[in-house]
């Protein structure tokens, strides 16, 4: 049945056949088209790779290693897909990939998925003290980016520091960068996030 779901994504000749198709497969939740799904993000349909990040995100933690393995170094396109189904499962195991492309990549989209991954990882997956060294990475690469020349870059590092400050050892940090944040950024869009994050985190 599975196979049959995945030759009718291969075999696709239209947008619309392709959406279905990555639909019906998505639907099976079957760990044998993880490849194909991941696969479906170089397409350059935007509405099949929508389809498929949900479909893996649903699968969860299984499809991790593949995604891991699978990401596109030449495709940014493909790559912004595999990021962000990555932040949105949250699998810690994600966080070097996560670090590496939010402080590094060329692509601004990707490093905005990145950037938002990496405050609502599953932190209590990892075992103490490495949970404790993981969210001090992640602390580190957000602080970082959140000097980008880009406000876009800087507006995503805002949304994960808020995300992050639900863990108190990091709070006194976050919150010193937010007030340095809206004291100098000359951006309007970037300073209003800051004034949310105050209220949602109750500084």
């Amino acid at each position: 049945m599975t196979e049959e779901l995945i030759s009718a994504v291969t075999l696709a000749e239209t947008p619309t056949q392709m959406v279905t198709a990555v639909k019906n497969l998505a639907a099976a939740k079957d760990l044998t088209a993880i490849s194909t799904l991941i696969a479906v993000f170089g397409y350059n349909n935007p509405a099949a790779a929508m389809v498929a990040v949900d479909g893996l995100t649903e699968l969860g933690e299984i499809a991790v290693p593949q995604l891991l393995e699978h990401i596109d170094d030449y495709n940014y396109g493909a790559r912004a897909y595999s990021i962000r189904t990555l932040a949105a499962i949250a699998d810690p195991r994600a966080l070097d990939v996560l670090i590496t492309v939010a402080a590094t990549d060329f692509a601004p989209s990707v490093r905005r998925a990145a950037a938002k991954g990496l405050g609502n990882l599953h932190w209590h997956k990892l075992s103490f003290p490495e949970n404790q060294t993981a969210v001090n990475r992640a602390l580190d690469t957000l602080l970082l980016i959140s000097q980008d020349t880009d406000w876009s870059i800087r507006y995503a590092a805002v949304v994960s520091l808020q995300a992050l400050a639900k863990i108190a050892d990091v709070q006194q940090s976050i919150l010193t960068r937010l007030k340095e944040m809206l004291a100098n950024d000359v951006e309007k869009a970037v300073r209003a996030r800051i004034q949310l994050a105050y209220t949602n985190c109750g500084f």
